[in-house]
C-alpha cells in the first residue's frame, strides 16, 4: 500500500517582510546561506524567502510535527528549500529533521510553492514506505 501525508502553509508576504525586517537575525535562524543567497538574487527577495518558509511550514506538518511553541524553531535551518537551475524545488532534510523522516520512513518527497497577489503558498507531499505503518 502507498501512504502519503501533505502538509500546506499559506503565508501574507508583506506581513512576512515586516516580522523579517523588524528581527534583523530572523532570517539567519530560519533559512540556509544557500536559501538566502538564492532569494537575494531575486528582485523581491522577500516574495521568495516567504514561499521558502511556507515550503518549511508545509514540510513540518506532513510529519506530523509543526512549529513548537514560540519563535523560530531550529529546525526550520534543516528543512532546506533547493531549487534546479530551471527553478523546481526541492526539499533536503537534515540533522533532526532527517532522523524524523528517516523514522517516519519517507522515500521521497515533493514541494511546489505558488505565489499570487500578496499570498505565496507552499504543499509539500511525502511517499511512505510500507513500513511507515508499524514505526510512525
Amino acid at each position: 500500500m502507498i501512504r502519503l501525508r501533505q502538509g500546506v502553509d499559506l503565508v501574507l508576504v508583506p506581513k512576512f517582510k515586516e516580522v523579517l525586517m523588524r528581527h534583523e537575525n530572523l532570517a539567519l535562524e530560519v533559512f540556509t546561506p544557500e536559501e538566502r543567497e538564492r532569494c537575494q538574487a531575486f528582485r523581491e527577495p522577500f516574495r521568495h524567502l516567504a514561499g521558502r518558509f511556507a515550503a518549511k511550514e508545509a514540510c513540518l506538518k506532513a510529519l506530523g510535527l509543526g512549529l513548537q511553541g514560540h519563535g523560530p524553531s531550529s529546525s526550520l535551518r534543516e528543512i532546506e528549500v533547493a531549487s534546479t537551475p530551471s527553478g523546481i524545488p526541492s526539499l533536503r532534510l537534515k540533522g533532526w529533521i532527517a532522523r524524523i523522516g528517516s523514522k517516519r520512513n519517507v522515500t521521497q518527497s515533493t514541494v511546489s510553492i505558488s505565489h499570487s497577489g500578496d499570498y505565496c503558498i507552499a504543499m509539500v507531499v511525502l511517499l511512505l514506505s510500507k513500513d511507515s505503518e508499524r514505526k510512525a
